[in-house]
């Protein structure tokens, strides 16, 4: 073991958002001697391989959408060649990497010290960091945070499995497949199948279900599902997977082994892309939890209570790595209520994140929001008899001009309970939906009643106007 090089207030041992916003809130509000480690690039997976990235690459999905979609309003858009997708890939990248210094510049700012290297726990406040030039280090801290986050995975039990690339390694592709299948029926494998989709590749998604995005509500997986289906994108219900091998007549492509709902005794697809979205897990592999006790639950994430306490005195754990809302934003807040806490003084000694009611939102093709409870999560509380729905469906007036057959629908719920109809869940899907989310989701964290909707004055004509006159 090295001798201890450093001594801190605050060790935050991941650079990601929630451990980034952490540090920062430390010493740049309350003065905390902190230190920062990342092993990787700075941001972690929101801004490296996850929100960022996917939202420039949603853009332009959209884009492509909105060029299909002027034919209905008179246009004559000719093109002159396929979309571009290295040159997108390369400007994407260089964005993050302005993010990427963005980053560091804030913590330089905010007199956090960075380094760059892997860390692991000697005890229950010794960090050893092996650096990039080999060597290593030891820091003793007062407090330690683990931020270290997770990362997608790749099942064990397929022959082949090491073929499909992950969510990480599709902001590596440099070209757009021909045609690419993704496995899994969360909010990874649903969006990204619909970029896929719009920028042109032929897409199949294999699901184990019969429908997608399962802990949402049944409204939005069935309008969802119905709507990438009208799109044109394959779903395989009732999957499995038992093979993915190399062709070698075809450089870059495999060949897929499969059993769904239209082939139950197995069939194969050709396919030059396959990506795995079946979950995360927790960064924790070379962290060193068991020399300083710190406990895990079955999944392996860290314990942690809702102050982001583990089991261990000074230690502490927050984001996907804790495994409660593995949301960036909610890493974000989290992070700066525990700095608050730590650091702030005694006005701050309760101070944490209130993790009910977060609003959430899939970057699908349409878009889907989301904050409260699903229709049977309010039924199995409350009872049915105490839970009112409100609900319409209605083509947006985007595409009054459209076909009937080419219009997207858009669906929207509220769901209520008691005599006073406090809103407890709202579930939208449509085009704007995502921005849509951030205001009505202050109203339900206040603690909305039906009645609050209904005396809103509606925006005319727009699709949100739809939630304050349902009836």
């Amino acid at each position: 073991m090295a001798p201890v090089s450093k001594e801190c207030d605050f060790l935050v041992i991941g650079g990601g958002s929630g451990g980034i916003a952490c540090a920062r809130r430390a010493s740049g509000q309350w003065g905390a001697k902190t230190i920062a480690i990342e092993s990787n690039k700075l941001g972690g997976t929101c801004v490296n391989v996850g929100c960022v990235p996917k939202k420039v690459t949603w853009n332009a999905a959209a884009i492509a959408e909105t060029l299909h979609e002027a034919a209905a309003y008179g246009f004559q858009i000719k093109e002159t060649g396929p979309f571009d997708f290295k040159t997108f890939k390369h400007k994407r990248d260089a964005y993050v990497r302005r993010l990427n210094g963005v980053y560091a510049k804030n913590l330089d700012n905010d007199n956090v010290e960075y380094i760059h290297g892997r860390a692991h726990l000697l005890s229950k406040n010794e960090v050893e960091i092996v650096l990039d030039n080999g060597g290593k280090e030891t820091i003793r801290a007062k407090k330690i945070l683990l931020a270290t986050g997770g990362h997608p995975n790749i099942p064990q039990n397929i022959p082949g499995s090491e073929l499909g690339i992950t969510s990480d390694g599709f902001f590596d592709l440099e070209t757009l497949p021909k045609r690419v299948a993704l496995v899994g029926a969360g909010y990874i494998a649903v969006e990204m199948a619909g970029m896929f989709h719009h920028l042109g590749s032929e897409t199949h998604l294999f699901i184990r279900h019969e429908t997608f995005l399962r802990t949402f509500d049944p409204m939005v997986q069935e309008a969802i599902v119905n709507e990438y289906e009208r799109q044109g994108i394959h779903i395989h219900r009732n999957s499995s997977q038992s093979k993915l091998e190399k062709l070698d007549d075809q450089p870059g492509w495999m060949k897929l082994h499969y059993k769904d709902k239209s082939s139950p005794d197995g069939g194969t697809m050709d396919i030059d892309c396959l990506l795995w979205a079946i979950g995360r897990s927790p960064e924790v592999e070379d962290l060193g939890l068991d020399k300083a006790g710190v406990k895990q639950d079955p999944r392996g994430h860290i314990i942690a209570d809702d102050y982001q306490n583990t089991n261990v005195e000074n230690i502490y754990s927050l984001g996907d790595v804790a495994g409660k809302i593995e949301l960036t934003p909610v890493a974000i807040a989290a992070g700066r209520q525990l700095g608050n806490r730590l650091f702030g003084g005694p006005e701050f000694k309760d101070a944490k994140l209130d993790y009910t009611n977060i609003p959430s939102v899939v970057f699908a093709h349409p878009e889907v929001g989301s904050i409260g409870m699903t229709e049977p999560a309010a039924i199995e509380k409350f009872g049915k008899e105490n839970v009112k729905i409100y609900k319409t469906t209605f083509p947006p007036m985007y595409y009054a001009m459209m076909e009937p057959d080419e219009k997207p629908p858009a669906s929207f719920k509220l769901i209520c309970t008691g005599e006073d109809e406090k809103v407890v869940g709202l579930h939208i899907l449509g085009s704007g939906c995502s921005e849509m989310l951030q205001g009505f989701g202050v109203a339900v964290k206040m603690g909305a009643r039906k009645r609050d909707f209904d005396s809103c004055v509606a925006i005319h004509p727009t699709s949100s106007e739809e939630l304050v006159t349902l009836k």
